[in-house]
Order: C-alpha cells, then structure tokens, then sequence
C-alpha cells in the first residue's frame, strides 16, 4: 500500500508527513492530529504573530516573571543547554540582531546592529522551574525561536503520531528538518536527500534516517541586502553580524535538537564551508 502523503503551510514554510501503514482512515486521522500539533506549535512559537506565546514573553518578560506552559518552558531550557554545549552560537537572543540587519521588513545598518547588541546574549535568560515562569535580565531583550521552532513542532507531530500507534513516518518542515521513525516496507530507513544550497538540482549527499532526525541549515534560507551586500538571516552572536558559514547538516536524536545544532554550527563560523556533526543516539523508543 503507497504510504499516506499531506502537506500543508506553517511557520513560514511548508511542511510534510509521509506515513506507512495498512489502514488509510487511522493515518489519515492520526496525521491530521499531529498537524494540529505544529499549528499548536505556530500559535506559541511565532515571532510574526502578535498573539503568539512568545510575542506574549517578549513583551512582559523584561518587566517581570511570565508563567509558560510547560512544553515552551523545557524548549527555552533546551535552548539554554545548547548554548552553554554549543560556546554560545546557539543563541535566540539574537532577535533584535535580525531587525537590526534588515530581517523584519526595515533596513539594516552596521549601526543599528552595534546598538542592538548588548540586548544580546541568553545569559540574560532567567528561568525558574520550580514556578515555571521567565524572566529577561537584560534590557530590551527579544527571543526569536526560528532556530529551533520547526524541529520543536516536529518533535509535537511525531509523539502525536506514536500516541496514534503509527510506527512508520517521516515528517520534514520546510524540506530541511527532517523527523524519521521505522522505515517504509521493505526498507532500512527512509532516505534524505542533502541538497548544495548553491546549485538546488545537485545533490551532495543521502541521508538513511531511521528513528533519528536530520538538520540542515544554509546562509541562504532568508536574505536582505545590507549595504549593497546580501546577506544570509543566521546570525552569529559572537560577531553580532551574519554568519559566515555556508551549509550546516547535523543528525540528531530529536529534530529540535538537530534544528538547533544546526544553526549553532553555521552561526559558529566554522573554518570548513560544509559542516557535519552527529549527535549520540538516543536509547530506542519502544514500538506503540
């Protein structure tokens, strides 16, 4: 039987779920389930929205703690970790580092990027477990989840499809974060393509997936032109400027994971214009 295929627009981009199965009707219930689950994950997650949960946090947390649900509150915690892991290229404090460059419709300038950055940096980041709140302890702080928002809402798909008892899928978001469990019938893993962001028809490699996620982030996903110069929208936060990678590909137990790592590694201005990085696998997850 030809897996069930549905794809479908958010955060920005497009997203899509191949899953395999032998009844029609419960893939296609459970895989209406988990793109409720990414549009969950758009309403709390989106810079672009005034009425997001983050937006919300943007606004209040300079002025004091704000309580977020739990889901949002352990992702702002992963985000802390992979900074600290990552010497701080991961970093989501870089928001008013994009406008500052021209990433929210106005120009940049070098100027306005010097005066944005000491706002900058997630040691600034309070979060309080025990109450579950937030809290910025630098002035004029701004989150931007872009980095790691669309391996978050795949990693809400995916748990929403095992709770359906769906052994087999893969979900992508935005063709370049890519979520695997199981395999198609007859196969190892499901296969990934790793496209040059260069040249988009060449291929420069293929990935097996299999119970594992994949990131890949190029400087050319998002642009503005500073200065006559175009520039890509990963930021890196040491420089306070656009990074200067080319391609990061990490694999990853969890896709919010490898989402971010990704952007850590382009954002870290890594010597070699193709970066990889595979983190450790996580233990097996039983089958449903």
């Amino acid at each position: 039987m030809e897996p069930l295929r549905i794809d479908f627009p958010a955060m920005r981009t497009e997203f899509g779920f191949v899953l395999a199965g032998e009844d029609p009707r419960r893939l296609r219930a459970a895989a209406e389930e988990a793109r409720a689950e990414v549009e969950a994950a758009e309403r709390e997650l989106s810079a672009f929205s005034l009425g997001s949960l983050l937006n919300k946090v943007n606004r209040e947390a300079g002025a004091g703690p704000v309580r977020v649900p739990a889901p949002l509150f352990e992702l702002l915690a992963l985000c802390r970790r992979v900074h600290e892991e990552s010497g701080g290229a991961f970093d989501p404090s870089v928001a008013p580092l994009l406008g500052a460059w021209g990433f929210r419709g106005a120009a940049g300038s070098a100027a306005a990027a010097a005066a944005a950055r000491p706002a900058v940096g997630l040691d600034g980041l309070a979060l309080d477990p025990a109450a579950g709140t937030v809290r910025f302890r630098r002035p004029g702080m701004q989150l931007d989840l872009g980095g790691i928002g669309k391996g978050d809402a795949l990693d809400r798909a995916a748990a929403a499809l095992v709770e359906a008892g769906v052994g087999a899928f893969l979900l992508h978001g935005g063709h370049s974060t890519f979520l695997a469990r199981g395999a198609p019938p007859g196969q190892r893993g499901w296969r990934v393509g790793v496209r040059d962001p260069a040249d988009p028809g060449r291929l420069l490699a293929g990935v097996e997936l299999r119970d594992r996620a994949l990131s890949v982030s190029d400087r050319r996903g998002r642009t503005a032109v500073v200065a006559g110069e175009e520039r890509g929208h990963i930021i890196d936060p040491v420089r306070g400027a656009p990074a200067a990678g080319e391609l990061a590909v990490v694999a990853a137990p969890s896709a919010a994971e490898a989402d971010a790592w990704s952007t850590a590694l382009l954002a870290g201005a890594s010597p070699h214009p193709v970066s990889w990085l595979a983190l450790p696998a996580a233990p097996p997850v039983p089958s449903p």
